[in-house]
């Protein structure tokens, strides 16, 4: 049986290793239930068919989604040549099959290596992406053509781990907004056949690693004293953002909807390497707020081009 110790909602982040066949959703429902926390979400969905790190947001966490769904992604990916499917994965109908040309491990290598870079790639049709105000695989789902533009998306890295064809595994560093379905996709093309990925595992969003996630079986076997200590406070929410310590007397106002002059926050000239991006406040150990600044309107209102605040 589980033991109710907890009345007031956690805020944080909660690091989950996802299990095959449970959606994102699950994951959020089940955990929402047992800490009794309304505000529940993620920073970006894993399918169904995936494993591996989902980052949930809890409380006040929901606020970080944007900061912490823009990290890096690191991810296993197996890729099955010869067959293509609509939903570009394992889940979905057979579109076409193709024989594997016979091919080379240093072939294979240096087509994948090619993809490292700024590349383009078309995401699936199956993706939760809009098109005029409804999402494309709603479309897809009812037989309707999506035709879905071309976007750029970085890949930082992309390495052969094993080579077993027509099955081939790599590891992919990418940035958020990478469909490695349609990377799976365009590999196929360039080695002359078809693809479709078979199986992904994610393995870390920015500063977070599955390594450190807990698993979720079941409801009925989770200590919930246990669940707790393994939420991450907001103020270790954001790891790679760059952080400025200030007073009590600062983060109050700040709280109380004050905006903070540039001179009040930059005494040690440290935010001149940040240019535009993000700063975290912190007071003690407690986050204070995220601002979205602007370093070109130093000294000028619009600095800050936006902040969100953390109460407690």
């Amino acid at each position: 049986m589980t033991e109710k110790i907890n009345e007031i909602p956690p805020d944080g982040i909660l690091l989950i290793d996802k299990e095959k066949g449970r959606s994102s959703f699950d994951s959020v429902r089940m955990v929402r239930r047992l800490l009794k926390c309304k505000k529940t979400g993620h920073a970006g969905t894993l399918d169904p068919f995936a494993t591996g790190l989902l980052i949930l947001l809890l409380g006040q966490g929901t606020k970080l989604s944007p900061y912490i769904m823009g990290g890096r992604k690191k991810y296993r990916a197996e890729i099955r040549l010869g067959i293509e499917t609509d939903t570009y994965d394992s889940t979905g109908l057979i579109t076409k099959e193709m024989a594997v040309p016979e091919l080379g491990e240093d072939r294979i290598h240096t087509e994948i290596a090619g993809f490292k870079g700024v590349i383009e790639q078309v995401p699936p049709a199956f993706s939760a992406l809009k098109v005029n105000g409804e999402r494309a695989y709603k479309l897809a789902r009812r037989g309707m053509d999506v035709e879905l533009k071309k976007r750029e998306v970085t890949v930082y890295s992309i390495d052969v781990i094993d080579i077993r064809l027509p099955l081939i595994t790599v590891d992919v560093i990418c940035s958020a907004g990478t469909y490695i379905r349609s990377l799976a996709l365009d590999i196929g093309k360039r080695l002359d056949t078809v693809a479709h990925l078979q199986d992904l595992r994610r393995i870390s969003s920015g500063g977070f690693n599955v390594d450190d996630a807990i698993v979720l079986n079941n409801t009925d076997s989770i200590d919930q004293k246990g669940l707790l200590e393994r939420v991450i406070p907001l103020a270790g929410a954001l790891p790679e953002m760059m952080s400025v310590s200030i007073d009590n007397y600062l983060a109050k106002r700040i709280r109380n909807g004050y905006r903070p002059l540039w001179n009040e926050l930059d005494a040690d000239n440290e935010l001149s390497s940040v240019e535009q991006g993000n700063i975290k406040l912190m007071a003690g150990s407690d986050l204070v707020a995220v601002l979205d600044i602007d370093t070109a309107m130093i000294n000028r209102y619009g600095w800050i081009k936006k902040i969100k605040v953390f109460n407690y």
